[in-house]
């Protein structure tokens, strides 16, 4: 049945990979994970199976790590949740309030400092790079809590604690990894058609964060009236569609 949390969730990890703290390091983590260097990326010619098979296995590791740390902030977000149930109005508005801010600064209303570090690897010798070195560095970039998924990842967790059950509180911290990590793993199907794209889409990154942006604040407005739940019953009422999906 048709979840409106679960597909924000999904689009929401989609708007993530596509922010301007994500994508402009995209290219150079394929790189990482290929083993090889954007120089080789770049040339002219069809790229050596070899490569695109070890980028591939290594973006669906780094993207397994990635999703297994969203899985625990799900759990540790609902049995938290879950203890404080009595609180669960004070926690709305807390979360509310987090959102909001966020949402303000990446409308450039105000600037937060810490919101701005971002997760950076050291490649050294990216030939020696293993399929386990590549889970061990999603899990790295997912803790390493980079300032869009920060931002949209704290809204999740929010709605993820409030879930009713814990496995509706895990799947959609599990859904918001799968909408952020999929293009990483299409990215390295694709990488030389990809990196022509990131090029060109540089010029909307701004854009793309002010829409982060407003989605946020719309968010935090929903959550702070307790009016999820009725957007969704509003969605499924006026497309019945949705409910086959």
């Amino acid at each position: 049945m048709f979840d409106v949390s679960f597909w924000s969730a999904f689009l929401g990890g989609l708007v993530v990979f596509f922010s301007p703290c994500i994508l402009p390091i995209v290219p150079f983590y394929l790189s990482y994970m290929a083993g090889t260097g954007m120089a080789v990326l770049g040339e002219d010619g069809a790229l050596p199976d070899g490569i695109r098979r070890k980028a591939v296995l290594s973006s669906v590791m780094f993207s397994a790590g990635i999703i297994t740390v969203f899985v625990l902030l799900g759990a540790a977000a609902f049995s938290v949740s879950q203890s404080f149930r009595v609180y669960q109005d004070e926690f709305r508005y807390a979360a509310a309030a987090i959102i909001m801010v966020i949402g303000l600064h990446f409308l450039g209303v105000f600037k937060i400092g810490f919101l701005n570090r971002q997760f950076q690897v050291n490649a050294g010798d990216t030939n020696n790079m293993s399929i386990i070195g590549s889970y061990i560095v999603g899990v790295a970039f997912a803790a390493g809590w980079t300032p869009c998924v920060g931002g949209v990842l704290t809204a999740v967790i929010m709605t993820a604690s409030f879930e009713e059950t814990a496995m509706q509180g895990v799947g959609l911290l599990f859904v918001f990894g799968i909408g952020l990590t999929l293009p990483f793993v299409v990215a390295a199907f694709f990488i030389k058609p990809f990196l022509r794209f990131a090029s060109r889409f540089r010029r909307h990154l701004g854009k793309v964060e002010k829409g982060m942006g407003l989605l946020m604040i719309l968010f935090a407005i929903l959550l702070l009236t307790n009016s999820v739940n009725e957007i969704a019953n509003w969605m499924i009422e006026t497309f019945p569609a949705f409910t086959s999906l």
